[in-house]
């Protein structure tokens, strides 16, 4: 069963509500185009992914969002933007991940300041886990990549070890310049430290 592209009432920007949870997505149904797909994953206020589709429209944009307020929100900013390149999707992401997205199609995952719940008995919802790791690799393509960021230092050193891991990503050193999120935009008023990771994948997955 296919999904269906609606209009928010006049809006432009488009939510991509899937026909069902269990069959992997069509991003040619989802964008009506064919180019690299990038996905912004826990995309909140849409700040980021309404940058990055203004600044490349020549790829299709991805937006994942657990909470419905923050989609209908990043709907309207979409709309205000007239982007046509730029869909959300209301799941979460881990699941999305692991279950509906296809493998080796995704140019670049964005996970940007995902809750790094600070507790240590809190630490097993944390959205980065070995097994997460194994489905961003199944899902990206040879050569994307995997830009992640935090203010959370414990987080950032958990992250670290689990990378270590897995061989089949390498650290990737090219200079690349990122938009802000609204949250970072924040961090950056206050001078919080925040740490970084781009990675490339560099060998299939086995």
């Amino acid at each position: 069963m296919g999904g269906r592209a609606y209009l928010q009432q006049d809006e432009a920007a488009i939510e991509f509500v899937p026909g069902s949870i269990v069959e992997q997505l069509n991003f040619r149904e989802i964008f009506g185009q064919d180019a690299p797909v990038e996905v912004d994953l826990g995309c909140g206020d849409g700040t980021f992914l309404v940058a990055m589709g203004a600044q490349n429209p020549d790829r299709n944009f991805l937006g994942i969002e657990r909470l419905l307020g923050r989609v209908r929100g990043v709907c309207r900013t979409i709309a205000r933007s007239h982007l046509g390149n730029v869909r959300i999707l209301q799941m979460e992401n881990s699941y999305a991940v692991a279950h509906l997205l296809p493998a080796s199609t995704i140019s670049a995952f964005h996970v940007l300041f995902p809750d790094p719940w600070p507790k240590r008995r809190h630490h097993r919802r944390r959205l980065f886990t070995i097994e997460f790791f194994d489905a961003i690799d199944r899902a990206l393509e040879w050569n994307g990549l995997l830009h992640l960021a935090t203010d959370d230092a414990d987080y950032f050193r958990s992250i670290c070890e689990m990378i270590r891991t897995k061989p089949s990503f390498s650290i990737f050193e090219e200079a690349t310049k990122f938009p802000m999120t609204a949250f970072e935009q924040k961090l950056a008023v206050n001078g919080a430290p925040i740490q970084r990771l781009l990675l490339r994948k560099v060998s299939p997955v086995r």
